[in-house]
Formats: C-alpha cells, sequence, structure tokens
C-alpha cells in the first residue's frame, strides 16, 4: 500500500500548514511531487511558503488563508474545494490553552474547541465520499497523547484531542475496505531543531534534546505510517513513552502528577 500517487489535478489539503507539523508536512508532499492546498490564517506567511515551494519542486500551490475556529470560514473553505480533487487530507490546526478551565478565556476555550474539534470533523465528511467513490485516498488527523487521559490545567485541549483521537481511529476501522487510508497521527512534545533560550518554555528546558521529536521527524514517520495506513502513529521517544505510560498507569495516580506539571506552563 502507498500514498496516492500525486496527479495534475489532485491537491492535498493541509491545514495549520503556516508553521510545525503542517508546515513540514506540506515541505514533504511537495517534496513528493503532490500539488497543495495550504491553509492557514497568515496569508503572507502561506504566500512565501507556497512560492518557495513551487519554485524548489515545480508543483501547483494553492494559498488559502481562514480562521478555521470561526463556522463560516470552514463552511468557505468547503465549498473552495468542492469541485477540486483532493486525495490527501491533513488536520493539522489546532491550539491549547494551560491552567483551570473557569479562569480560562471563554473565547478561546470555544474558538479551541471549534478548530481543533468541529473543523477536523467537518473537513474530514467534505473530503471523504469522494475519496470513497474513488477508491484511493489519506487523511491524517493530528491529535495528541494528551487525548489518552484526563489532565488537570488542560482539560478544553483533551477534550478536543481526545475526541478527534477516537473519531479517527474509529474511521480507520471503518474504512479499511474502501482503499482510503485513515491515520491517527498523536504526538507528544513536538518541537523545532533549535529553540532560542529566550523562547524556551518549561518543557523545553525539562526535557533533555534526544528525546524531542522535530517537525521534520514527525512528518517523515507520520507519512510513511499514512502510506502503511496505520491506525495511529506515535512518533518520537518522548511520545512513545506518553502514550505507554498513559495506557498503563492508573488514572488516578497519573493524572494529578501531569495536571500539576501542566499548571506550570499555564
Amino acid at each position: 500500500m502507498a500514498l496516492p500517487t500525486p496527479g495534475p489535478n489532485s491537491r492535498a489539503l493541509i491545514t495549520g500548514a503556516s508553521q510545525g507539523i503542517g508546515e513540514a508536512m506540506a515541505r514533504d508532499l511537495a517534496k513528493f511531487g503532490h500539488n497543495l492546498i495550504i491553509v492557514a490564517r497568515r496569508g503572507a506567511v502561506l504566500e512565501d511558503l507556497a512560492q518557495e515551494l513551487r519554485d524548489a519542486h515545480g508543483v501547483t500551490v494553492d494559498v488559502h488563508a481562514a480562521d478555521l475556529s470561526k463556522e463560516s470560514e470552514v463552511t468557505a473553505l468547503i465549498g473552495a474545494i468542492a469541485d477540486r480533487e483532493i486525495n490527501i487530507l491533513v488536520n493539522s490546526a489546532g491550539i491549547a490553552s494551560f491552567g483551570p478551565f473557569l479562569e480560562q478565556d471563554w473565547e478561546y476555550e470555544t474558538s479551541q474547541f471549534e478548530l481543533n474539534a468541529t473543523a477536523v470533523f467537518r473537513l474530514t465528511h467534505a473530503a471523504l465520499p469522494a475519496m470513497v467513490e474513488r477508491g484511493e485516498g489519506a487523511i491524517c488527523n493530528v491529535g495528541s497523547a494528551a487525548g489518552n487521559v484526563p489532565i488537570p490545567n488542560n482539560a478544553t485541549y483533551v477534550f478536543t484531542k481526545a475526541g478527534v483521537n477516537a473519531f479517527t481511529e474509529a474511521l480507520h476501522y471503518e474504512l479499511k475496505k474502501t482503499g482510503v487510508h485513515c491515520t491517527l497521527l498523536a504526538p507528544g512534545p513536538v518541537r523545532a531543531n533549535e529553540i532560542p533560550a529566550a523562547e524556551q518554555s518549561i518543557v523545553d528546558r525539562v526535557v533533555p534534546d534526544f528525546l524531542w521529536t522535530t517537525y521534520e521527524s514527525c512528518s517523515a514517520e507520520t507519512l510513511e505510517a499514512m502510506s502503511k495506513n496505520k491506525r495511529r502513529v506515535v512518533p518520537g521517544p518522548l511520545s512513545k513513552a506518553m502514550n505507554t505510560v498513559s495506557a498503563y498507569a492508573p488514572t488516578g495516580l497519573l493524572s494529578p502528577v501531569m495536571g500539576w506539571f501542566y499548571s506550570k506552563m499555564s
């Protein structure tokens, strides 16, 4: 099994493509010859990336600037791709908050839910029927290792990511005989290769460099997993450790410890 073959009329749609995992996957897919539709809020950043990828790889890159936490802008994106052949979908856009739920900015929390969960739900539903009809396609939804366990001081984020995790894995089994691959990317901490000291979070300072997953290695491991139609990919040693611990450690012991740690990030 493999990823869908690049074609002149097909597109890989990637949200959250202006940075992080989404940008890394856009770069890799362009390198493999896939035409792209890249989506994020920052249109100028997307335009710069699009031109770079066109020049480097000779692919078509369409830019769609949108805030996918807004229902109307998700609707507009769905309308824009209605007559396009989307053969790969990567739902990577997401945000997080830290600290007690009742102390968070409510507008930010609702935007987080709409972006992390509702947009993923709607875009998957929009792209999937044509993939199934063609008998070919690949979907990657970015969940999180954090979605495996209740984490105090990260409640809205784990709410959304637990949903994405379960939704994507359920679809993986539903789509087994359709020719469409559906893979959950459930990373733990992921970052750029180098973080300036002034920009390092408490997590950057505490976790040794060798345990981190970079955006580039995360993308490579994810695309390989998608090509093999794996149900879940957990890239990097720290993410794998978090995934294993969350599967076996008692929630009553694990959640308070993780909650304390996450409170330090608020």
